[in-house]
């Protein structure tokens, strides 16, 4: 029997060409007698612009040179709008505020619009901006433009006639369609690089060196490097041993610990071990509990782990706002949680001998340069659960993002056995999890139902745009063996 991997692979084996998402609208300045300058810029009137959940409208702005955005909050949440690289924006607007935002400072050529609210950009709130040399602007997207539309209209379709007149609403299905197919292909040729460790990923364990005394020493290097978080998309990421998330570093009860830090970014850092047990000096939090580790001076932490199963996070603490969402983040597990072995939840029998045939580390974020991502990719890049049917997977949520995330996996049974590395005395059966900013949720998920599931963040703008698919979405792929 073919693996649903096998399946998928030949459904879409055939396609062939790309699908690729068109930014910039070129509309070329409207003349009027003469020389065509006329009528002064000045006088124009302001460009409308609509911010929504998670959309700028229209798709592809041009005014004149000495022109102005009318830019109104549609949506319900608060947005904003800034031209990119500059220092233009608007305030942060509330549902159904409205302000202008003079451009005249804006010499001619192209510009990107987007939204600065963390984590809105990544959901699907930019466009382009292109400031004309001629005296009027003009938002009219031309057939051949496609697909700079406003899926906003799409309430105005008139059904009965859509095969025969709506040429935009059969084109935003059909690019959508597209570039579903496209991006489903890309993620199934990622999944068999993964398979054969082809991949540069983060969460990769660290080996430590073991000292005459045993005590296990661990050497880490903070600094800016490029990562890849998915095709076409390479950023300075703040990296420990340039790779996101960092490395995991896997202790046991009682062992001793020295973690030698190279601080190689340019301003000061520090290691803050969340949800770990460690004496009040290694806590890392600059100036408190330590001095500044300052660029290219290096700091030990020295400390005995707890003599309990604990899971935790490391990450900086100095600048954390910066640092932490832009990549400066990994995990520290001491040990093993207990699992509820023998015991019937919800349904579903967990055995006595459970074997846990896969642990697998998710740190979710949603900001900075890494943006909406899983373990620091973001799809078609994301990297898929693999599991045989009847094995059970053992997830560690981790989010180090500024909002909380509602995970939710297709089908295959999610139980909650942990919160924050401590053992739930009372075990649930989810399809959803909400994980806040800096907590932890282990789940055991049982392969049970043979297929391609879908795994994604439930906020929605966090899994779909008009592109498709993005940020954090993955697959689960279970198969008959």
């Amino acid at each position: 029997m073919e693996s649903p991997n096998q399946t998928l692979l030949a459904r879409f084996a055939a396609l062939t060409s790309v699908f690729a998402i068109v930014m910039v609208s070129f509309v070329a300045a409207k003349g009027s007698s003469g020389d065509g300058n006329a009528t002064s810029a000045a006088s124009a009137a302001p460009v409308p612009v609509t911010l929504s959940e998670f959309a700028i409208n229209p798709g592809g702005v041009s005014l004149p040179k000495g022109g102005s955005l009318s830019v109104t909050n549609g949506g319900s949440q608060v947005h904003n709008l800034a031209i990119t690289g500059t220092d233009l924006k608007t305030t942060d607007m509330s549902g159904g505020g409205a302000e202008s935002l003079d451009l005249s400072s804006l010499a001619p050529g192209p510009y990107e619009l987007m939204c600065e609210i963390p984590g809105h950009k990544e959901a699907g709130m930019f466009t382009t901006l292109t400031v004309t040399e001629g005296d009027t602007g003009t938002n009219e997207v031309a057939a051949e433009d496609f697909p700079e539309v406003d899926h906003s209209q799409l309430h105005n379709v008139d059904l009965s006639t859509l095969e025969a007149t709506d040429e935009h609403a059969k084109r935003i299905n059909e690019a959508m369609k597209d570039s579903m197919d496209e991006g489903v292909q890309t993620f199934l040729d990622f999944a068999e690089r993964y398979a054969n460790d082809d991949v540069e990923k983060g969460n990769r364990e660290l080996v430590p060196e073991i000292g005459a005394d045993g005590t296990k020493h661990f050497y880490l290097t903070a600094s800016i490097e490029d990562w890849q978080v998915n095709p076409g998309n390479i950023v300075k990421a703040w990296t420990y041993n340039g790779m996101v998330p960092g490395p995991l570093i896997k202790l046991q009860p009682n062992d001793k610990v020295a973690v030698h830090l190279r601080n190689e970014l340019p301003i000061a850092t520090d290691i803050h071990w969340h949800g770990i047990d460690v004496p009040w000096e290694m806590d890392g939090v600059a100036p408190i509990t330590q001095d500044y580790i300052d660029p290219l001076e290096d700091f030990v932490y020295e400390f005995t782990a707890p003599s309990f199963p604990q899971l935790g996070m490391y990450h900086a603490h100095m600048h954390g706002q910066e640092a932490i969402v832009n990549g400066l983040f990994a995990i520290v597990q001491v040990g093993q949680i207990d699992l509820p072995r023998g015991r019937t939840i919800a349904g579903l029998d967990v055995p006595e001998d459970l074997v846990v045939d896969h642990e697998i580390p998710m740190v979710l974020n949603d900001a900075g340069v890494i943006g909406l991502s899983l373990n620091g990719k973001a799809f078609p890049e994301t990297e898929p659960i693999v599991a045989k049917k009847g094995e059970w997977v053992l997830m560690h949520y981790y989010n180090e993002g500024l909002q909380g995330h509602p995970m939710h996996l297709h089908r295959q049974p999610h139980l909650v056995v942990a919160k924050d590395g401590y053992p739930l005395a009372e075990p649930y059966r989810v399809d959803t999890v909400w994980v806040s900013p800096g907590e932890r949720y282990s789940v055991l998920i049982k392969a049970e139902e043979v297929g391609t599931w879908a795994f994604h963040c439930h906020i929605v703008s966090h899994a779909e745009s008009a592109e498709g698919f993005i940020g954090m979405v993955s697959l689960m792929i279970v198969t008959e063996d």
